[in-house]
């Protein structure tokens, strides 16, 4: 419960270090800052604090889904000095993407530290450098148990730790599968870690035949009945900040061709469900979702992984403040990039940008984000729940 609650706070302190990118570059560039939320209203406490670039108003709301700053004349006709509106186009644009600028920079210092202490290596031909990598930990985890199977017999459990096989230490896979076979039929003691405590329990394998026989039909069967995955901690010591920026860069890649792939589905699914193909339509639709995941599917992931200690946490951490610059700086209305693209478009086509068409732009693509935010969610329960 303890790593539960620490991924959470970083996970929310990741969306105030993105805020506070905005009211720090907005304080270094003259733009007045009128408040600094914690959550969204409404307000549960504000009080005046802090010197020079770091005097603010800051408040703490009731709504614990992020944060915000309230710049002077964001949004309005406000020609006083410190407003927003009588920034330079330079000092928008570094204020808009300062938070993005914030984000990476946590990923990096984030990553750096998971490096050196023990990286889980969970992407294919994840980023290392070879000589500078040593594996600390290699552990087979069960993800999946088979009803009524030897191992559900024997009382094991989803994201158990298997260590040993009939004596005989257990780091992957591929071992366990060996060493089932090799022991087919036979009884034999198990051992495995259950939320920091070693367990040992007696289990019958299936046997060669049994298994043999399962194989023919439409229910395939294992000798202990199980599914595992393999969780390998890797170290670095000097290549800690390398490793850092290189798995960024490959999760920022594999990031924008999975938003792509997306989009792709989505696309597919609106233009099948329009001409009544409706199964199809569903079809594309779910593939789509497999994707993406919202806050519940966080909290989700953040509580299956705890048991995996405070490495996996603090990587997931460093992937969502990789994730949540990745989102802001695309051009969606509502969010940095948008409002920086439509800030660079009028600039280039020569026109004024309208405070009510910035706002009807806007507001649109915040409202369109909040249903892809309920539908995020009902999917993410029907998936972890």
């Amino acid at each position: 419960m303890f790593l539960i609650i620490t991924g959470i706070i970083l996970f929310i302190f990741l969306i105030i270090v993105h805020e506070y990118g905005h009211f720090l570059v907005a304080k270094r560039n003259g733009v007045d800052v009128e408040e600094f939320g914690i959550g969204f209203p409404p307000k549960i406490w504000g009080k005046r604090l802090g010197k020079g670039i770091f005097e603010g108003y800051y408040t703490i709301n009731l709504l614990p889904l992020g944060g915000f700053v309230k710049l002077k004349g964001e949004n309005g006709d406000d020609n006083e000095k410190g407003s927003f509106k009588l920034a330079s186009s330079k000092a928008k644009l570094k204020i808009m993407l300062a938070g993005v600028a914030m984000n990476l920079v946590a990923a990096f210092i984030i990553l750096t530290i998971v490096a050196f202490f023990g990286m889980p290596k969970l992407i294919n031909n994840q980023f290392t450098v070879a000589s500078d990598t040593k594996v600390s930990k290699s552990e087979a985890l069960i993800n999946f148990i088979d009803k009524g199977s030897p191992a559900d017999k024997a009382g094991l459990k989803i994201s158990d730790n298997i260590k040993s096989l009939n004596g005989t230490s257990v780091a992957s896979q591929d071992q366990l599968r060996v060493l089932t076979k090799t022991n087919a039929g036979k009884t034999v003691d198990i051992t495995f870690i259950r939320k920091g405590t070693l367990i040992t329990s007696k289990v019958q394998l299936l046997s060669a035949q049994t298994v043999a026989d399962s194989l023919k039909s439409n229910n395939p069967k294992g000798y202990l009945g199980i599914e595992t995955t393999d969780y390998t901690l890797v170290k670095s010591t000097w290549s800690s900040p390398i490793v850092a920026i290189g798995l960024s860069l490959q999760i920022i890649k594999l990031t924008i061709v999975g938003l792509g792939t997306t989009l792709a589905h989505l696309g597919s699914s609106i233009g099948l469900f329009v001409i009544g193909h409706g199964t199809q339509a569903k079809s594309q639709a779910s593939q789509a979702s497999q994707n993406v995941t919202g806050p519940i599917g966080v909290y989700a992931l953040l509580s299956r992984g705890s048991v995996l200690g405070y490495q996996f946490i603090l990587f997931i951490v460093g992937l969502l403040s990789l994730t949540l610059a990745i989102m802001n700086a695309l051009p969606i209305p509502a969010l940095d990039g948008g409002r920086a693209f439509l800030l660079v478009l009028f600039k280039i086509i020569k026109k004024p940008l309208l405070p009510k068409t910035e706002d009807r732009i806007h507001g649109t693509g915040f409202a369109i984000l909040m249903i892809l935010f309920v539908v995020i969610a009902i999917v993410d329960i029907k998936r972890f729940y």
